[in-house]
């Protein structure tokens, strides 16, 4: 990754998460990444997130990135992040797409009410963008086995099973910034 990439981090839900839990994954990503941009919105009622509510949201924070830039979603931010990138009508140009702990939202995974992800979920990825989805394998909220049906419906994607981590990644992203400095 060159100096100056950005990355936009999506929190997960939560009430408090914002500035208690995944403030710890952002400065992880910061201290090992050194002068790479982070952008790290507050997503409007983070207690209680909806798609209807986030999607614009997310829009916002992915307009004017640069072209080899990142996207990050943590737990539900990450369905809810894939989900709008899948359906812009112009794709994004993105360097990569990670998802950490996320739920997958749809058959083999969580119930939707709002959307689920597609079957063709890849296709429809912006194409420059290498997909990335770390999961511990210790992890008490989202079962590892969510990480397996994104690999299923997003062939291009590289899982990465982590043991000894929860669902925090034990607030160190190590692996994620080791992967982030190759692109």
């Amino acid at each position: 990754m060159t100096v100056g990439s950005q990355i936009v981090f999506i929190q997960g839900g939560g009430a408090g998460t914002h500035d208690e839990w995944d403030n710890k994954l952002v400065d992880s990503l910061r201290s090992r990444l050194g002068g790479v941009e982070i952008y790290y919105p507050r997503m409007p009622d983070e207690g209680d997130p909806s798609y209807a509510a986030w999607n614009p949201a997310i829009r916002r924070e992915l307009t004017g990135l640069d072209d080899r830039a990142i996207a990050i979603g943590h737990s539900i931010g990450g369905p809810l992040l894939i989900q709008t990138l899948s359906e812009q009508p112009e794709p994004t140009p993105l360097a990569a797409i990670v998802l950490i702990s996320a739920p997958f939202i749809g058959p083999g995974g969580w119930a939707g009410d709002e959307f689920e992800l597609p079957n063709d979920l890849g296709t429809r990825l912006p194409p420059s963008a290498a997909v990335h989805l770390f999961h511990g394998l210790e992890d008490d909220i989202v079962p590892a086995a969510h990480a397996e049906r994104y690999a299923d419906v997003t062939p291009q994607a590289t899982v990465h099973r982590l043991p000894g981590r929860d669902h925090q990644l034990n607030n160190d992203l190590r692996e994620v910034a080791s992967v982030l400095t190759t692109l």
